[in-house]
């Protein structure tokens, strides 16, 4: 989790840095609007994470299926990925 938020981090900076050296938005609080975009990709990367898990799950109860099918997991586990995303609303 630390390493997520980390990264988090870094993006956030330079998110904001960006948004202000191009006068794309007038930031009054950088310190504030960096936590709020840090706290924003935290929640996103979490979301992300539990789809992922979902996937793997589903993906294990079908494993017998997949390895008589000769399918690639990676494949399935994106397309299965794509369509969870989808069906919650989330972009990835």
């Amino acid at each position: 989790m630390a390493r997520r938020d980390q990264i988090a981090g870094r993006m956030a900076e330079a998110v904001v840095k960006r948004l202000v050296a191009r006068k794309l938005a007038d930031i009054k609080d950088e310190p504030r609007a960096r936590e709020v975009v840090r706290q924003i990709l935290s929640e996103n990367f979490l979301a992300e994470e539990k789809i992922e898990t979902e996937v793997k799950a589903l993906l294990l109860e079908n494993a017998k299926l997949i390895k008589d099918s000769a399918s690639d997991y990676q494949r399935l586990f994106t397309l299965a990925k794509t369509r969870l995303s989808r069906e919650r609303g989330f972009i990835l």
